[in-house]
């Protein structure tokens, strides 16, 4: 028996069809095998995973050093259009695809890390691609279903969320919602928080992507449309402190380095803040800056634990009564035992040490080294290096200082939701980050954090304040925009009166239950069933 088909007549448009919504996809939509492509039949294989890998690269572009608005969200369109083109293939193809944006981005992305070693480098990279390639082949599943937007936008956020807790504490580096920052969109962080930005953009880059793979009139028009709106609405929302109450003048010190990271002899970071701090209180009495309230020091800017040392702390005492405020101090104290140790701000006044703050996020074979026993013998430079292994802290950042509660993070601490968000709970008024870039010195990674910062202004409804060793240090009003930024590389000495913030904004209150129904929407994308075709 011979088998035959015969394709049966196109119906007749006679305007009564209902208009295609540009993220429905019905039998025609474009989750749908029978789409029209614009480019007809499905590309080969290898010029889609050429094609993924480029879009991986263009992704990278939105961060610094060239910052390019929007390259994210068109880097993600990219993707969501080979993995839809890559949907009658098999699903290993569609992880591969995944991998190599994943590698591509992150290899440009953080390529600053060379700056470390060429070898964490490379595990860093790698780490990160499973993610990519998982979230590749939550978006195939997901572009299968009616409404396929929609619940590939939560396997997008989820695998964000996912890839910023594990492995260890993760690396909540590079989501789409950090490239919001400097567009009009920046705003949206306010009120949905990092997980509901990084999903309003993702939902542009769906849009976009519709468009090539099943493109009409009427679906450009609704696209174009839905992404106007959304651009005017975030552009006129308002932004700004969240429920003003009085201000406070802080002075940020910033001692510089002395010499290459990982060589400074000991106690000469502490000499260098110390003798930029006594010129701050120089100026103070000559009448050229102000009487701060406050005064902040980066991370590591003492490497003496003053709580141990009573030199240093005799150091601090005079200081403190020299200028006649309070101060913060990022310092490397004594652990609970003798290889341990603590990434601290602690706060210091005239009566002495008070309250400290220790940071919850420590950096995986930056801080500590998980399985040194089984590295120490491979790689020698992790014990010389790292010689002791930082302890994670566990209670939230909000301290007093000079009667203001101040909300400190340190360092990558301010790229994790959860720890600016408890800060805020606690009562934080202005938002801190103390921090020491010192290692990545002439390249993208304080820029790239400094951006974050600027993104969490907005989002908190605070004013962030970023004391650095050797920059960047600045000062960031709660719109975002940066009202003071200290010389790179040099002792400098920010000063700024401060509004705080009593209220909590929409995107602190609700931030991580839209994360987490997002989240819910990624895993009906990724099991649920497509509709059988007739």
């Amino acid at each position: 028996m011979r088998w035959t088909t015969s394709r049966a007549p196109a119906p007749v448009d006679n305007g009564t069809a209902r208009a295609s919504s540009s993220f429905d996809v019905g039998p025609k939509g474009p989750g749908s095998w029978r789409g029209r492509s614009l480019y007809g039949n499905r590309v080969r294989t290898t010029v889609a995973l050429v094609a993924s890998a480029a879009a991986g690269v263009v992704s990278a572009l939105a961060f610094d050093p060239l910052a390019v608005p929007y390259a994210m969200v068109v880097g993600v369109a990219g993707l969501l259009v080979v993995v839809h083109h890559l949907q009658p293939r098999r699903a290993r193809v569609t992880l591969a695809a995944g991998a190599l944006y994943g590698l591509a981005f992150m290899a440009v992305l953080i390529w600053w890390m060379r700056a470390v070693s060429d070898g964490a480098y490379v595990a860093l990279v790698l780490a990160q691609v499973p993610f990519l390639a998982l979230a590749a082949l939550g978006l195939r599943r997901a572009m299968r279903l009616r409404w396929w937007a929609l619940w590939a936008t939560g396997v997008w956020v989820g695998v964000e969320m996912l890839r910023g807790r594990v492995p260890f504490s993760g690396f909540p580096w590079g989501r789409l919602g950090h490239t919001a920052i400097d567009t009009p969109f920046e705003s949206s962080v306010r009120y949905l928080g990092v997980p509901g930005t990084s999903a309003l953009l993702f939902a542009v880059s769906a849009g976009l992507a519709s468009l090539v793979i099943a493109f009409s009139v009427r679906r450009a028009v609704g696209v174009v449309a839905g992404i106007a709106a959304a651009t005017v609405v975030c552009a006129v929302l308002p932004t700004g402190v969240a429920g003003p109450s009085g201000t406070r003048q802080f002075s940020l010190v910033q001692g510089d380095v002395p010499g290459v990271f990982l060589t400074w002899p000991r106690g000469e970071i502490f000499g260098l803040h110390v003798a930029e701090t006594r010129r701050l209180a120089d100026d103070v009495r000559a009448g050229r800056v102000p009487q701060p309230d406050v005064v902040l020091w980066p991370e590591n800017a003492t490497d003496i634990d003053p709580l141990q040392d009573a030199n240093a702390a005799a150091v601090l005492d005079d200081l403190v009564a020299d200028l006649g405020a309070p101060l913060l101090v990022g310092g490397i104290l004594d652990g609970p035992t003798d290889t341990t140790a603590l990434n601290a701000g602690l706060v210091w006044t005239a009566d002495g040490p008070g309250e400290k703050y220790v940071k919850r996020r420590p950096v995986p074979y930056g801080e500590y080294v998980p399985f040194r026993q089984q590295l120490g013998s491979i790689v020698p430079r992790i014990d010389r290096d790292i010689p002791r292994d930082f302890v994670a802290g566990e209670d939230p950042g909000a301290l007093t200082i000079g009667g203001t509660e101040v909300g400190d993070t340190i360092c990558w601490d301010i790229a994790y939701d959860d720890v600016v968000r408890d800060d805020v709970e606690g009562g934080a008024e202005v938002m801190v980050v103390q921090t020491s870039n010192a290692a990545f010195t002439g390249t993208a990674q304080p820029d790239q954090q400094f951006k974050i910062s600027r993104l969490r202004a907005i989002e908190t409804g605070r004013w962030v304040l970023v004391p650095s060793t050797n920059g960047v240090s600045g000062i960031v009003d709660a719109h975002g925009d940066v009202v003071d930024v200290a010389p790179r590389q040099q002792p400098a000495t920010l000063s700024a009166s401060v509004p705080l913030a009593t209220e909590q904004t929409a995107g602190v209150r609700w931030g991580r239950e839209i994360g987490w129904l997002l989240v819910a929407l990624g895993v009906v994308g990724f099991v649920g069933r497509a509709p059988r075709r007739r």
